[in-house]
């Protein structure tokens, strides 16, 4: 039941930030789907009305944005598809990066990221930015934008946060980890030192359960309220359960650049998960898997069609997956779905020193 609108979408479930009163749809919506253009074009036009969509036929409340997408054209949709509407969606944002230095912005060349910067003057200028982009006063969520070591032990940066919200312009803080998937240490660490924090937004599915579920234990250990907003559910698609050994990606689609031995590894351990999709699609099934962790309080499939909307927004009110299915899922983690390949190349800081100070990325 979402309360605060006066929404009541049966189908859709809420969780709440653990200390918070930030309650969100257990399936939630990354704009980057549709700001990018890293998954085919949208018009400003078709992603505010997919917004509208999300929120009044499913009930979606989570939207999650960040400054870099688009160079704020994530926010500026947001902005326009819940103008005069605020208080019935939860907004989450990230900073970090400098999208306001003209010569990067110029210099920059396919996915290779802008410079970073998160001295407390940078962080509230950019802050104040969002906010003029979302046309509201607050933010829900901030989150520092694919946080790097040298950021997890910046005490300056967190403290940032921490007044940001004493001054009520955020309402909850954390820090996203990426690009890529791995990062375990930078989180660990950023648990341990940071145990207030609100939430990490982290890579988890299926398929790729580490180090996700090493952050969870490590959450659980250190800090009492973090929850988890999960990105890359489905393995990049993968969990979908559409490919083929023949899919093709589009020219502008960022999985066009992994090498083929992903897609046919992928679709191999894929073929192992059927029991998953008895009772619902195996897209489904994925979000479900995460949906039993009761740390993650909301999930962010990538959302690219109505298609998709339906069926994922539909996920949470499906029934959870029995232990017996959870636990067969555990077993085949362990044997990697069946698949032998090579060890996964993560990034990041991936091994501890001794010393327990944390390797150096």
């Amino acid at each position: 039941m979402w309360g605060q609108a006066g929404h009541y979408h049966s189908d859709m479930r809420y969780r709440t930030f653990p200390g918070t009163s930030i309650s969100v749809s257990e399936v939630g919506f990354g704009t980057w789907t549709i700001s990018t253009g890293w998954w085919g074009e949208k018009s400003d036009d078709e992603a505010v009305a997919m917004l509208r969509r999300a929120h009044d036929d499913f009930g979606i409340t989570f939207f999650d944005a960040a400054d870099a997408y688009g160079n704020g054209r994530s926010e500026r949709q947001i902005a326009q598809a819940f103008k005069g509407r605020r208080q019935d969606v939860v907004i989450a944002t990230k900073v970090g990066y400098d999208i306001y230095d003209e010569a990067a912005k110029a210099a920059r060349r396919g996915q290779a990221e802008l410079p970073m910067r998160t001295d407390p003057a940078f962080i509230r200028f950019a802050v104040d930015k969002c906010l003029e982009r979302l046309e509201t006063d607050y933010i829900d969520v901030l989150q520092v934008h694919n946080a790097k070591m040298e950021h997890v032990r910046d005490r300056q940066l967190w403290e940032t946060l921490r007044e940001l919200t004493r001054e009520g312009k955020i309402r909850a803080w954390g820090a996203a980890f990426g690009p890529a998937i791995g990062w375990l240490y930078e989180s660990v660490e950023l648990l341990e030192r940071e145990p207030d924090i609100n939430t990490i937004q982290m890579i988890w599915n299926v398929i790729e359960q580490h180090p996700g579920t090493a952050m969870i234990e490590a959450a659980k250990a250190h800090a009492p309220n973090c929850c988890f907003n999960i990105r890359v559910t489905h393995a990049s698609g993968m969990l979908e359960g559409k490919y083929t050994e023949d899919t093709v990606f589009p020219a502008n689609d960022h999985r066009r650049h992994r090498p083929r031995s992903w897609l046919v590894n992928g679709i191999q351990k894929i073929r192992t998960l059927d029991f998953l999709a008895k009772d619902m699609t195996l897209g489904q099934a994925a979000l479900k898997w995460l949906l039993a962790e009761p740390r993650v309080v909301t999930t962010l499939p990538n959302i690219y069609d109505d298609e998709q909307l339906a069926e994922f927004a539909a996920a949470s009110d499906k029934p959870d997956l029995s232990s017996q299915a959870m636990q067969r899922v555990e077993e085949l983690n362990e044997t990697n779905f069946g698949v032998v390949e090579e060890p996964m190349n993560y990034k990041g800081t991936m091994t501890r020193e001794a010393s327990g100070a944390g390797a150096s990325p």
